[in-house]
């Protein structure tokens, strides 16, 4: 009967979340340099013929929030899967190693290959993505042959800047900055629904694997001998769980450029709300990121309206005091 109750309270509470997600779309549809009537926003899906205003809202704005709404989803729950992994409550996609392996390999990419499109975007950064977070997690084992958590977050932060550095190098030396300065900047400016369509449904698949993988989350959340003893394929498990993280961080990447904090905030504020439970976390953590990334990408376009501020500047200034209240939060025990 117990059990009953929690998952009416987890429906009731993954509702509320779409409802929530609904209504950020919708704001984030209405509101920017120019503000749009919900008319317009509805004729800017149903519309054979579109006026100029319309056209605008469809070309310009819609590819932004579904691509918004793609990125927070998959960075949301790789942030989730990684903490439940690495039983780190630090662990964030851009922290630790992946989005700047990303963007190194697609300054490299840039060089070699000029007319690199999305696919090829995206390709390159699912290489960086696996290339950095390889060696975070070496170095981060090193010495005891353990994650250690602390070890991995300095790993992370040594291994970003020496990878954002080199990038930069790269960029300068081969004269490229101004074509990956724009993608690097953390925003959604001149996202077309071309891209969307490329690179959304890797993500869509991605997500739609997440729920799947709940109960092995469950387990590996333990410790790997509780896991080991339950007949869980630690190995194998693992190996899954973090190309699946890849795959979701290396297209988010591939659509927005560096973004952070984003996977470490989403999961924790989920958590308070839904419990310790992945069959619950992972769900929920899909709207509540996909909302987060639409009200900071709305902030983004109107705050400082006509210019634009990266959505990555909004998410790093809620994300870094976040960070600082995890560690203080948890104390000792954040890096044990």
């Amino acid at each position: 009967m117990k059990n009953k109750h929690v998952s009416n309270r987890f429906w009731i509470k993954l509702a509320g979340s779409v409802v929530v997600l609904v209504l950020c779309f919708v704001l984030a549809m209405k509101y920017g340099a120019e503000q749009a009537d919900f008319r317009s926003i509805w004729l800017a899906f149903t519309a054979a013929e579109p006026d100029d205003h319309v056209m605008i809202l469809r070309e310009i704005r819609l590819p932004r929030e579904i691509a918004a709404m793609l990125i927070g989803a998959a960075l949301a729950v790789s942030g989730a899967i990684m903490q439940g992994v690495t039983r780190n409550p630090l662990a964030d996609p851009g922290l630790l190693g992946l989005t700047s392996g990303s963007n190194l390999a697609l300054a490299i990419a840039f060089v070699f290959v000029p007319s690199l499109g999305t696919f090829g975007i995206m390709a390159a950064c699912f290489v960086g993505a696996a290339f950095g977070a390889a060696i975070v997690v070496v170095l981060g084992a090193f010495g005891r042959g353990r994650l250690s958590p602390l070890r991995v977050v300095l790993a992370g932060a040594a291994v970003s800047s020496f990878m954002y550095a080199i990038a930069d190098g790269v960029t300068l030396y081969f004269k490229i900055s101004k074509d990956v300065s724009m993608w690097a900047a953390g925003g959604l400016i001149g996202t077309t629904m071309q891209q969307v369509q490329t690179i959304g449904p890797v993500i869509l698949i991605g997500l739609f694997l997440v729920p799947f993988l709940a109960h092995q989350m469950n387990v590996l959340s333990l410790s790997d001998d509780v896991a080991t003893g339950l007949g869980q394929k630690l190995v194998f498990v693992k190996l899954m769980l973090f190309l699946l993280v890849i795959i979701l961080t290396g297209a988010s990447v591939a659509l927005i450029g560096n973004m952070v904090f984003v996977g470490l905030m989403i999961p924790h504020i989920v958590r308070k709300v839904v419990g310790t439970d992945y069959r619950h976390i992972l769900p929920l953590s899909i709207f509540a990121g996909a909302a987060f990334m639409l009200l900071a990408e709305t902030l983004g376009r109107t705050i400082n309206a006509p210019y634009e501020t990266p959505v990555v500047a909004i998410a790093s200034m809620l994300g870094l005091p976040f960070f600082l209240f995890v560690v203080w939060r948890k104390g000792g025990k954040a890096f044990s």
